[in-house]
């Protein structure tokens, strides 16, 4: 049966010539509409998250967009592919135990949840973590070698030992690991010479760490030569897209939905964090995007650390009672007050 060509343009629902943040905007539409924790027991909105994720890994990475273009959807009738350098035998793939780290966290796309199309054209997992960045090879990468290993890795006698390179591999997290930290078990499946390995690694994530922060594993990188110590291995975060939360910097942002008379008359409603619901007063005479700062509950270290701003957004009512409709009437004939005065 002939490998079905995906139409990553088509599943984002975006034009071939979109920019860079036309994509993103896409991307975290359908993210939060599909997305697991919203959709539970959903198999269609699953299978949907994945497939929106899929596209996405591809289309935010420009090497990977113009290698996909190429090929186009006749791939298999006289393409003659060949990959970019560096991937024909370097592929690397991170996912967390138990179906934690990959996209969206539990529930979400893991490693192994890319399409046959995708691991045919890009090997392995691609994005979940590829050595330098989103080029999907790693940092310092020579044709032919391995992680470990390799034909390169060899020396002859009388050597000076040398350290191994060091390698940055990107880790993606979801907003609640980020905010939480402890132990996440990192796979790394390698392709070299000698074929595929896995090695599995107990990485400690700081509580709040911050998205592009970099974890740096000590002698996890190239191995050295001649008796030379193993380089460095750095992961560096990405915090992938929440249905309730918007990242600032070490900031948080989140809504919070007003009735028309909480907005005016005031009072107190509760809002969702991280740390669980807290109860947050609202002044009398709110506007519809005033913002208001919980202190300290942001991501970053305890002596830098980021704000949590909860936004009022005032929702009318979508129908009206009669009685209701009177009473609204009432009010703008005794209110005095312009929204579009000086």
């Amino acid at each position: 049966m002939p490998m079905e060509y995906k139409d990553y343009y088509k599943i984002l629902g975006v034009e071939k010539k979109a920019s860079h943040d036309e994509i993103a905007k896409a991307f975290k539409k359908l993210a939060r509409k599909y997305h697991p924790d919203l959709n539970s027991g959903d198999k269609g909105a699953e299978e949907k998250f994945k497939e929106i994720n899929e596209a996405y890994e591809v289309l935010k990475d420009d090497e990977k967009r113009k290698l996909y273009d190429q090929l186009g959807p006749n791939w298999q009738h006289g393409q003659n592919f060949q990959p970019p350098p560096g991937y024909e035998n370097v592929r690397f793939n991170f996912g967390g135990a138990g179906g934690q780290g990959g996209f969206g966290g539990a529930g979400g796309a893991g490693a192994q949840d890319f399409s046959d199309f995708f691991e045919f054209i890009f090997g392995g997992a691609g994005g979940q973590g590829g050595f330098g960045g989103t080029s999907g090879a790693r940092s310092g990468a020579r044709p032919g070698a391995g992680f470990r290993g390799g034909p390169y890795g060899q020396s002859g006698f009388g050597a000076r030992p040398r350290r191994g390179n060091d390698a940055e591999a990107v880790l993606e997290l979801t907003l609640e690991e980020a905010y939480r930290g402890g132990s996440k078990s990192v796979t790394l499946s390698e392709r070299g010479a000698s074929g595929v390995r896995s090695r599995t690694l107990e990485v400690t994530i700081p509580a709040r760490i911050k998205d592009g922060a970099r974890i740096r594993l000590t002698g996890q990188g190239d191995p050295g030569t001649s008796g030379g110590p193993a380089g460095d291995l750095y992961l560096k975060v990405r915090i992938l897209p929440h249905p309730r939360f918007l990242l600032d910097g070490a900031n948080l942002v989140t809504d919070v939905p007003l009735a028309p008379w909480e907005a005016a008359l005031g009072g107190k409603v509760r809002v969702f964090t991280l740390d669980g619901d807290v109860e947050l007063t609202i002044p009398p005479g709110t506007d519809s995007g005033q913002k208001f700062r919980l202190r300290g509950r942001g991501l970053g270290p305890e002596k830098s650390r980021g704000d949590l701003f909860v936004r009022a957004r005032i929702k009318m009512p979508a129908k009206l009672t009669e009685a209701q409709r009177n009473l609204w009437t009432e009010l703008a004939r005794e209110s005095d007050f312009d929204p579009r005065g000086e």
